[in-house]
């Protein structure tokens, strides 16, 4: 288990991203969620609690939650999206955090994007800020998932999709936000940022071509 002062600085690296993802319009009001890994053994995670304004964190806003979604320690209720956090962890084994956000163009995408699937990104310098990729020539996928408010059933359906596509690094639930994952919280933040990027830019060349 790591030791408190590492889950407390992890804490504070999750308030530092509400915040400034809270004020580039990515978690208006009190939408998304973060999590960081605390062990795999017994499995523990701490998560943001529900119901508060991102860009308005402090210690008092996580959880501590088991394997099964059961709380350990904080105070109030543990996000409703809890159990799609552990299933990315249990089929991301090298997952440290998962961030989840909502933004205008990432949204707009799912739903122009979904019969296909999922969003493709390909050509763009930007690509390379996402673990692993060395090329702007690199074709990212996020595959689109259908929301829904049966969180065991977009569970299966994340562990699903993720398990036939073990090179992406991000998933969007249609209307409603994206999912990524890193090594670190910095991974996962930069990722966020990629895509967010990424996600206008799409957007903004579609409404151009009129598409």
């Amino acid at each position: 288990m790591r030791p408190a002062e590492e889950i407390s600085t992890n804490v504070e690296e999750l308030i530092d991203a509400g915040r400034e993802f809270y004020h580039r319009g990515w978690v208006l009001g009190t939408s998304g969620n973060f999590s960081s890994l605390i062990s795999r053994e017994p499995f523990r995670m701490c998560i943001t609690a529900s119901g508060n304004a991102k860009g308005e964190l402090d210690g008092s806003h996580f959880v501590e939650l088991d394997k099964n979604g059961a709380m350990i320690s904080g105070t109030g209720k543990p996000s409703a999206e809890s159990s799609l956090h552990i299933a990315l962890y249990n089929i991301l084994p090298n997952a440290s955090s998962i961030l989840h956000t909502h933004s205008v163009w990432g949204t707009i995408l799912s739903d122009v994007f979904f019969d296909r699937g999922a969003i493709e990104i390909s050509g763009y310098e930007m690509l390379k800020g996402l673990s692993g990729v060395r090329t702007h020539e690199h074709s990212e996928l996020v595959p689109i998932i259908e929301n829904s408010q049966d969180y065991e059933k977009v569970s299966r359906d994340i562990v699903r999709v993720v398990g036939e596509n073990k090179e992406v690094h991000g998933i969007y639930l249609r209307r409603h936000g994206l999912y990524t994952w890193g090594d670190s919280i910095a991974d996962a933040r930069r990722h966020i940022e990629i895509f967010e990027f990424l996600f206008e830019v799409l957007g903004r060349r579609l409404q151009i071509e009129g598409v």
